[in-house]
C-alpha cells in the first residue's frame, strides 16, 4: 500500500508542477494531495513540500488552519482566467470549453474555501 500512495504523491506532484507552469491548472491543490500521500509513505518526501520556500507555507496553511490566503486565492483564479483566455484565442473550440471548465470547478472550489 505505501507503494501505491509513494506513486499517487509522485503523480500529484507532477500535476502541481504541470499547474505550476499552465495557467489552466492550479498548483497548492495537487500539492496537499502530494503531502496527504506522502505522509503515509514517504516522510521525507512529504517533508521536503512542507519546507519549500514558496509552495510550503500554503501547504502548511491549508495543513494547520484550513485557510488559502486570499492574495493566492485572487493569483490561483486570475491564472486560470488568463489561460482559458488564451486556450481561446490560440486554440479556440472545442479546447477552450476544458479550460472553462477547469476554471469553473476549480475556481469555485478555491473560492469558496475559508480564508
Amino acid at each position: 500500500m505505501r507503494a501505491l500512495y509513494r506513486v499517487l504523491g509522485y503523480l500529484a506532484v507532477a500535476l502541481g508542477a504541470i499547474g505550476a507552469f499552465l495557467p489552466i491548472m492550479p498548483t497548492v491543490p495537487f500539492l496537499l494531495l502530494a503531502v496527504y500521500f506522502f505522509a503515509r509513505s514517504s516522510p521525507e518526501l512529504e517533508k521536503r513540500i512542507l519546507d519549500h520556500p514558496h509552495w510550503g507555507p500554503q501547504v502548511k496553511d491549508w495543513r494547520e488552519r484550513r485557510a488559502i490566503s486570499r492574495r493566492a486565492k485572487t493569483m490561483a483564479i486570475g491564472a486560470m482566467a488568463t489561460g482559458a483566455v488564451f486556450t481561446w484565442y490560440t486554440l479556440g473550440a472545442p479546447y477552450y470549453w476544458i479550460s472553462i471548465a477547469i476554471l469553473v470547478i476549480a475556481g469555485s472550489w478555491i473560492a469558496t474555501r475559508n480564508e
